[in-house]
């Protein structure tokens, strides 16, 4: 059973998700069977690489204003629920770009996972700015690859074509917001659903694959 993540840094849900799809993965029980694969998706291809105002501040630009308190609220409280610190009065949204192409070159070493995970929590939690490559590389290397190769990958174009071909697949897979979970090519479904339901969206999957 293939699963593919599509996710970005900058989406707090994507973060939630992390944890709840981990979750549903266990209830499953089936791990052995299941091969997970990072996408990137990036939700503001055209965001500048110089932070500009906060996560809470941009959300004001397209929402009421007078709703974001609440909706911040809200979407850190979930955030709670899953052990996790969201602090978007404080991260900057930046460009993800670069950041998605070291989860590919974290892929060529079995720690996608463990990339994504210290991209999120940079972001989020720690409000870091992930277009700096001294930070990025500093993150790379927390998560288990080598530094000097990390700010090779930066310094030049590798692993482009790999997060753009991840965006070609959204659109093919009917994926138009993250975090979706797509599983064995079928139509993509919410990974901030409850893992109980993702996880019976799991066995149900096992069990066409079986008959």
């Amino acid at each position: 059973m293939k699963i593919e993540i599509f996710s970005d840094i900058l989406c707090p849900w994507c973060f939630v998700g992390k944890r709840r799809i981990q979750a549903a993965l266990d209830l499953f029980g089936h791990q052995d069977e299941v091969e997970v694969v990072w996408r990137s998706y990036e939700l503001g291809p055209e965001a500048e690489r110089e932070p500009g105002p906060t996560a809470a501040k941009v959300m004001e630009t397209w929402m009421d204003p007078a709703a974001v308190p609440a909706r911040v609220a809200q979407i850190q409280g979930h955030g709670r629920q899953e052990g996790l610190e969201l602090n978007m009065h404080l991260s900057r949204p930046v460009n993800s770009f670069d950041a998605h192409r070291l989860t590919h070159l974290a892929g060529k070493y079995g720690r996608t996972d463990a990339m994504v995970e210290r991209l999120l929590h940079a972001y989020h939690t720690e409000a870091l700015i992930i277009t700096d490559h001294d930070v990025l590389v500093r993150l790379a290397e927390e998560a288990g690859l080598d530094a000097a190769e990390a700010r090779a990958v930066l310094a030049g174009d590798a692993y482009a074509d790999d997060v753009r071909a991840d965006q070609e697949r959204a659109r093919e897979l009917g994926v138009s917001g993250v975090p979706s979970v797509v599983i064995d090519g079928r139509p993509p479904v919410s990974g901030v659903m409850a893992p109980a339901a993702l996880a019976e969206h799991l066995e149900n999957a096992r069990s066409r694959a079986g008959a």
